[in-house]
């Protein structure tokens, strides 16, 4: 299991959020449409403050992207030894 693990540098926490702006020039075809973009913003939140939002560049964004797939599989991962390491707690209290 520990093989499937991603390297660590390879790991974000957070959502990716898709934002469009308005510019607010007159006549622009912002003003009538849903505006410019689309922008992607990595949100990460924080216990007892505002999530924290960081414009991630298009060039970026299939990286984050993976990086994002990357944390989720770790937490997999972490939740299956979790699951061995309680059916092993299980199997010594009966012997």
């Amino acid at each position: 299991m520990l093989k499937q693990m991603p390297a660590l540098d390879t790991l974000l926490r957070g959502s990716l959020i898709e934002r469009y702006k308005r510019c607010g020039k007159p006549g622009c075809k912002c003003a009538d449409g849903p505006g410019h973009g689309p922008k992607y913003y990595l949100s990460v939140s924080f216990p007892g403050r505002r999530p924290q939002m960081d414009y991630v560049p298009q060039a970026d964004y299939a990286d984050v992207t993976e990086h994002l797939a990357n944390y989720h599989r770790v937490r997999e991962i972490i939740e299956e030894i979790c699951e061995i390491n309680r059916e092993l707690l299980r199997r010594r209290e009966a012997l």
